[in-house]
């Protein structure tokens, strides 16, 4: 993999010029935000191009504009935006840092060991809202609580997006015991691969490898040539052994409106 391409590519695609519909995409001198059409939900500040003599006033810019439309949201910092010091001023103005991701991308053709696996019969397909329903009462049970937002959000795009959102889950008779999803981003290279979770007594029985291969494969058939990952310190060592490559850390920010 040429690293430098695929983060060349990486920016371009995934940052600088990519929709989030119902999100609206507004690009200003200095950086790429995507607001919500409603108060009720985040926007994101994807991209940035900043400076040591405007950083300060550019975040200030963007506090002041998201506190106008009474939404909060999350700046997406990746560790080689500019200044140096970005995450630091961030948290000094407020903004409250999750936990460090490693970023991770696997060049599909190369994945050879991925898109030969054969898919077991428990892996299912998920095309409907009892589906994401199952899905949610696993994630309730290993978390504890429910993300009735995370629910609503994938009910919403598996009914408007089929194409582009593809979840999977495997089952053990009527329960579904892990799961993870897929969005397919058009008009770009990637796919980015969100969930994969599991249910204790299920682990190590190959749910999370098959869950990672048939994304492989359905990404292969539609044509997506990358996949990405923003990857748990738990996660990551796993899918660098199936072939991922480090990209960049990233770092989300989130400031609250109040």
């Amino acid at each position: 993999m040429n690293k430098t391409e695929v983060l060349r590519l990486f920016d371009k695609e995934m940052r600088l010029e990519i929709t989030y519909p119902p999100l609206r995409r507004e690009e200003t001198e200095h950086l790429v935000r995507h607001v919500s059409p409603t108060p009720d939900d985040s926007g994101v500040v994807l991209f940035s191009r900043l400076s040591e003599e405007n950083a300060e006033e550019v975040i200030k810019q963007e506090l002041e504009y998201f506190s106008s439309l009474q939404q909060s949201f999350e700046w997406k910092l990746f560790d080689y935006d500019q200044p140096a010091n970005l995450l630091e001023r961030l948290k000094g103005h407020g903004f409250t840092v999750d936990e460090e991701e490693a970023t991770l991308v696997l060049e599909v053709a190369q994945a050879e060991e991925l898109r030969s696996l054969v898919i077991p019969p428990e892996i299912r397909q998920i095309t409907d809202a009892a589906g994401i329903d199952d899905i949610m009462h696993l994630k309730e049970q290993i978390w504890g609580s429910a993300n009735e937002e995370l629910a609503a959000r994938l009910k919403r795009d598996l009914a408007e997006n089929p194409e582009q959102l593809l979840v999977y889950a495997a089952y053990s008779g009527d329960q579904a015991v892990s799961a993870a999803w897929m969005y397919l981003h058009e008009n770009t290279s990637f796919g980015s691969l969100w969930g994969g979770s599991t249910l204790p007594d299920f682990r190590s029985k190959g749910y999370y490898t098959a869950l990672v291969a048939v994304r492989v494969q359905a990404a292969q058939k539609r044509g997506y040539p990358l996949l990405m990952v923003d990857a748990s310190p738990m996660s990551r060592p796993i899918l660098e052994k199936k072939g991922f490559e480090f990209l960049a850390y990233s770092y989300p920010c989130f400031y609250e409106y109040k």
